[in-house]
């Protein structure tokens, strides 16, 4: 029986291939065309070395020259002495590049629907001919009809051959001007993917997940994952808009409780009008202090640069050591 093994890069790039039951992962790697950095083979020199993300593993042999306690603790491997007993993400802190990996490839889909969720946000579904492979938080590069222009938006649902992407409207968007004037369903886009090293790690400790804006797509795309992997991790979602006429996808949200025990969710608006009845501020100013303080936590955060800076010096003033932060910043076009 073979698994699907996912191999992340510095650069952003993921690739996929298939390993086969009891197969060395460095073995498998090659014959898939993705030639890793090696030397000795034999678990000494620590050349081959990469950290998995996700899955279940064993490894041959490792000296302790090459990883120590502390790394094996941290799930750093050998690929020349990893077997991989379940599918799996393994990263590497090196460009792609390095391993001779293919270019982009250019997927085509089809709009299937568009929908707009709020005044400032629409969700474009797109249709593959074949399911494609990301890590749910990863994104793609969309090509917008009628232009040369791409732009990139996150997956906010978990792999198949149906996509959807959460897309803010911009006054005057390339892509919110296709969104709203000539967007119809049959347009055939063309997509570069998947990207992104901000990407849902193996699930082990409790799950702070906090949006800013669209930046929730890629937090929709690990909730969907949450929900079909029955996690038993708790849950807590906090999602900042700006006006209460932003937040968007709240029934999708809420169904999440139905299918992740110990799912929360807090929603906080920056500037809300006089009668919003919910929390008001900035997302740091609601965050649980109690529960980050009380256990170890993982933190996924998405949103504009200034919203992940202020998350990441609160956690710094407030000595949460126990925290692995994991952010992604983006920035708007405005054209």
């Amino acid at each position: 029986m073979n698994h699907k093994v996912a191999f992340s890069f510095a650069d952003g790039k993921t690739l996929f291939f298939p390993v086969g039951a009891n197969e060395i992962l460095l073995d498998a790697a090659l014959r898939n065309g993705i030639k890793i950095p090696l030397d000795c083979r034999e678990g000494v020199c620590g050349t081959c070395q990469g950290r998995c993300e996700s899955g279940d593993y064993s490894q041959d042999y490792v000296d302790e020259e090459a990883l120590s306690s502390l790394d094996l603790q941290q799930r750093k491997m050998l690929s020349c002495q990893t077997r991989v007993q379940s599918d799996a993400a393994f990263y590497f802190d090196f460009d792609s590049s390095l391993c001779n990996a293919p270019g982009p490839v250019q997927i085509r889909s089809t709009v299937s629907n568009v929908q707009q969720v709020s005044p400032s946000t629409a969700i474009l579904h797109l249709q593959l001919e074949a399911p494609l492979d990301f890590l749910p938080g990863q994104y793609a590069r969309l090509s917008i009809p009628g232009t040369d222009s791409w732009r990139s938006y996150s997956f906010a649902n978990r792999p198949g051959n149906q996509l959807q992407f959460l897309i803010r409207l911009l006054p005057d968007g390339v892509m919110s001007n296709y969104i709203r004037e000539r967007c119809q369903v049959g347009d055939e886009l063309l997509l570069e993917a998947p990207l992104g090293a901000f990407y849902l790690r193996h699930v082990t400790r409790p799950l702070v997940l906090v949006a800013g804006g669209t930046g929730l797509s890629s937090l929709l795309g690990m909730l969907d994952d949450l929900a079909a992997s029955t996690c038993q991790q708790p849950v807590h979602l906090y999602y900042g808009v700006r006006g209460a006429a932003d937040l968007c996808e709240a029934t999708r949200i809420k169904a999440y409780a139905d299918t992740i025990p110990g799912f929360r969710y807090t929603e906080v608006l920056s500037n809300p009008s006089s009668d919003w009845a919910g929390k008001r501020g900035y997302l740091t100013e609601h965050f649980d202090l109690a529960e980050l303080r009380d256990q170890s936590a993982d933190m996924y955060v998405c949103g504009p640069p200034p919203m992940v800076e202020s998350i990441k010096q609160w956690l710094l003033d407030q000595a949460l050591d126990g925290v692995q932060l994991y952010y992604e910043k983006f920035t708007e076009s405005n054209i």
